[in-house]
């Protein structure tokens, strides 16, 4: 989009906006189509598209299937965003892991509010298996030979070209494939700690993290982190001043479970810091691409001109997460990841490397993108009129620009691991709040997953927590 373009949806979108705040436009009103606000405005269909994006991020309009759009603004629906946390300035461990199993135990049962993977109804899977049938066709030994320890060719050159925007200069040997994020961020981990060491992550923060650091014998420094704008920076230039963490592990873009995005001049700040003190950052990008905005924000890798940043992503909440293709681009620490995955794995499954990277090949990936940020944004406003709705007075919740995760924050008197317990006996899972941390925090908050199909029984799901919260 020329910056002409994207002044002019800025413009359209914010006149439509002062007219819902102003109540000339009032809640259900319909808003005019795609078409006609081209023709009113004498712009492209896509110009248009991105305003009302930019007004469904700010949950001010919503769209309806095979109707339009529709103004959705009611102040009072609108939960609070929760504060800056606060964990403790002292590294430690923790989980509570008979937690976090029985969250695990929805895993390969479909989507859930527990998860923070898609519904499989909103993957392409008939695409993706005649993808991999072509892979076995082209494929040597139809795919059952070891790969190079890099992985996949075809896979790392369309990784490379789907970063170019954000990262000019990245090749394909740059990218090392792994089987997954979380894989990747292990390579990272064991190449630039020892055991005894500590690690400097956002609080909260995904608790599959907290169990890689606790599995590698590392200690996790939790810095203060804002449900919008993402990490403390002072926080985080302290950790690394004094000396205590060895390593950084961000997710910049639409965290988990807070669904905050750095800022690009906190982005490139954090790189300016890792490099001053020689900390490595490893990023954690896996949900940038679910973005609610006319554009994929930037990461922390764009700034990086020294190779401090390790920069880790996959399809898993995107695409397919079955297939466990990830990747990581580690900048001067190839050879130290490269070496890990040798030790522990020799090789990723070529089939489904290849089949992904042909899917990124044709275009098809930026065609479903496109369909999926569509239903996930309109997800996560009807999520938040449901909590307005039919959760505790006073309960608040993060606002994320992307993702699929929604981090919700009850009122303190509630206890969300005994929430828990009440919503399995009715068939309702979610991740309590206290699976986010290694300390004695988050009680009262959950994370629910919006990457399903609205209908009446997801509300219906929000509905029941919602009256089970009350009832406390």
């Amino acid at each position: 989009m020329s910056e002409k373009n994207e002044f002019v949806y800025i413009t359209i979108a914010d006149a439509i906006e002062q007219q819902i705040l102003n109540n000339t436009l009032r809640t259900g009103d319909k808003l005019p189509s795609l078409r006609m606000l081209c023709d009113q405005y004498g712009v492209s269909q896509n110009t248009a598209l991105s305003a009302y994006y930019r007004l469904e991020s700010k949950m001010l309009i919503e769209p309806r299937p095979q109707s339009g759009y529709y103004v959705q603004y009611t102040a009072s629906r609108i939960p609070r965003v929760p504060e800056l946390s606060r964990p403790s300035a002292i590294a430690s461990f923790g989980l509570n892991e008979l937690l976090v199993s029985q969250v695990y135990d929805n895993l390969g049962e479909g989507a859930s509010l527990a998860l923070a993977t898609p519904a499989n109804a909103l993957l392409p899977v008939a695409r993706l298996n005649k993808a991999l049938l072509l892979a076995t066709r082209e494929l040597n030994g139809s795919g059952v030979a070891y790969d190079k320890v890099e992985g996949n060719e075809r896979l790392r050159r369309q990784i490379a070209r789907w970063a170019l925007p954000m990262r000019p200069g990245l090749s394909h040997q740059d990218v090392i494939t792994t089987s997954g994020c979380l894989n990747a961020l292990s390579y990272c981990l064991m190449a630039v700690t020892e055991r005894g060491d500590t690690v400097a992550m956002e609080s909260p923060v995904s608790f599959g993290m907290l169990q890689l650091a606790e599995a590698l014998g590392l200690k996790v420094l939790e810095l203060p982190t804002h449900p919008a704008s993402g990490v403390d920076l002072n926080a985080f230039e302290a950790a690394l001043e004094n000396g205590s963490a060895k390593a950084s592990l961000l997710m910049s873009n639409f965290s988990n479970p807070l669904g905050s995005c750095m800022s690009d001049e906190n982005k490139k700040a954090a790189v300016a810091l890792s490099c001053q003190y020689n900390v490595p950052l490893i990023e954690n990008d896996v949900s940038a691409d679910i973005y609610f905005g006319p554009t994929r924000p930037r990461s922390c890798k764009s700034y990086d001109e020294s190779g401090i940043v390790l920069w880790c992503g996959s399809v898993s909440k995107t695409l397919a997460p079955g297939y466990r293709v990830g990747w990581v681009a580690p900048g001067r620490f190839r050879e130290n990841v490269l070496r890990m995955k040798l030790y522990h794995h020799i090789s990723g499954t070529a089939i489904t490397q290849e089949a992904i990277g042909s899917f990124l090949e044709t275009g098809r990936y930026e065609r479903h993108l496109k369909q999926l940020r569509h239903i996930l944004n309109g997800n996560m406003n009807r999520y938040s009129r449901a909590i307005s709705d039919y959760f505790p007075e006073g309960t608040r919740a993060s606002r994320p620009q992307g993702g699929s995760v929604l981090w919700v924050e009850l009122p303190g008197e509630i206890d969300t691991a005994v929430l828990h317990r009440k919503a399995l006996a009715r068939n309702i899972s979610f991740a309590p709040g206290r699976i986010f941390t290694l300390q004695n925090q988050y009680q009262s908050c959950m994370r629910l997953n919006y990457g399903l199909i609205w209908s009446e029984q997801t509300e219906s799901q929000l509905k029941t927590l919602g009256e089970l919260a009350c009832a406390f």
